[in-house]
């Protein structure tokens, strides 16, 4: 898929609920009288028409998870919602390893699926299905594309599938609009990080419906996720196949703890957001004016525009290990034959945003020359 192409479907409806209609009557002739077998009989036929009617009216929701029908929403059947997101991934805010070249920081087009709870389209403490993993290591979004729609078909839980364009930077905004339904009132999304070895951002089955109402305005903090089907620990990273493959987790500050990591910093508590999303519900009077697909744009903010996304993270200095000590080296004409070696390191990361400064790079101490007759 091209970057910033358009993808809008509908899924199929959910079947309507059968509903069974019958009619029955239990009758006996005047006269007769009704023993205690008949009145066992007769209890039995209830109570099988009974389950009957049960089981054929519940058959539509049968396999949904116990949540889904704790979270029934009866709002209106349609509403439609304008999606922006705003990427805050900035030299400030992450200064660690920051992609300036070969290529730059920048977002992939944003993926987005309007479905039923009965559907993920990644999940965090679960593993990445095909798609997520080639879209997420490679921005190759077909085959998630295909998943989507094959869900939608099998299992009739996809709405609306959506796309946005790609953000040419860290900092910037792309947007577009979808519709929900009643029946598929959650929304799911990813977006890969660009360069990363398998690391994206995204929600997972957001409820945008509150019992009998739409939710007006979200904003939500995104953080990223490692799909788990490669062991790269940078940016930059060289492909290095994740076997066998692990579960999708939230990086964190702290989690990999391996210095290397772009995302180790190990002053911080938590990482600062590395972009937000924000969903507000297009009013029905407006949606009557809009054009029947969704439009789209996208930015690179500058100036004061993303001054809310510059957060001066802390980045300390990293140096190597020392090296070994060189010759001892002095005059032979000294009474004690005393010399000097050195030793020396190379600055790794250099500090930025009042992180902490380098420690000195030389060091040296006296020796003994060993090489005066």
């Amino acid at each position: 898929m091209k970057d910033g192409a358009l993808v809008f479907g509908r899924g199929q409806e959910v079947i309507d609920m059968v509903r069974l209609k019958e009619s029955s009557s239990v009758s006996a002739k005047p006269n007769t009288i009704t023993t205690m077998e008949n009145m066992k009989a007769i209890c039995m036929r209830c109570l099988l028409w009974c389950f009957t009617l049960m089981a054929t009216e519940f058959s539509g929701i049968a396999t949904m998870p116990v949540s889904a029908v704790d979270s029934i929403c009866t709002a209106p059947s349609t509403a439609k919602y304008r999606l922006t997101f705003t990427g805050k991934w900035s030299q400030t805010a992450f200064p660690k390893q920051y992609p300036v070249y070969r290529p730059p920081a920048q977002w992939s087009p944003l993926i987005g699926v309007s479905h039923s709870s009965d559907y993920h389209i990644w999940q965090k403490n679960e593993y990445a299905s095909n798609g997520v993993r080639e879209f997420s290591e490679k921005g190759e979004a077909w085959t998630l594309i295909k998943e989507v729609e094959a869900a939608g078909e099998r299992i009739q839980s996809v709405y609306g599938l959506f796309s946005t364009p790609a953000v040419l930077g860290g900092s910037g905004q792309t947007s577009t609009e979808f519709e929900v339904y009643a029946r598929h009132n959650f929304l799911s999304f990813i977006m890969r990080l660009v360069p990363s070895p398998d690391w994206f951002i995204g929600v997972d089955s957001l409820n945008l419906c509150d019992g009998d109402r739409w939710k007006e305005n979200i904003s939500l903090d995104l953080f990223p996720y490692d799909a788990g089907t490669d062991s790269g620990f940078t940016f930059s990273s060289p492909k290095f196949e994740t076997i066998p493959q692990d579960k999708v987790t939230q990086i964190t500050s702290s989690f990999p703890s391996h210095p290397v990591n772009s995302f180790y910093y190990p002053r911080l508590r938590h990482l600062p957001p590395i972009a937000k999303v924000t969903l507000t519900k297009i009013e029905r009077k407006q949606i009557f004016s809009l054009p029947i697909a969704p439009t789209q744009s996208n930015q690179i903010l500058t100036g004061n525009e993303i001054v809310e996304s510059l957060i001066n993270t802390p980045l300390d200095c990293e140096v190597s290990a020392w090296s070994p000590w060189g010759l001892c080296k002095g005059e032979c004409g000294t009474e004690k034959k005393k010399g000097i070696r050195y030793r020396t390191r190379y600055i790794h990361i250099k500090p930025a945003n009042n992180g902490s400064a380098c420690p000195p790079l030389e060091e040296e101490r006296t020796c003994l020359l060993d090489s005066c007759e």
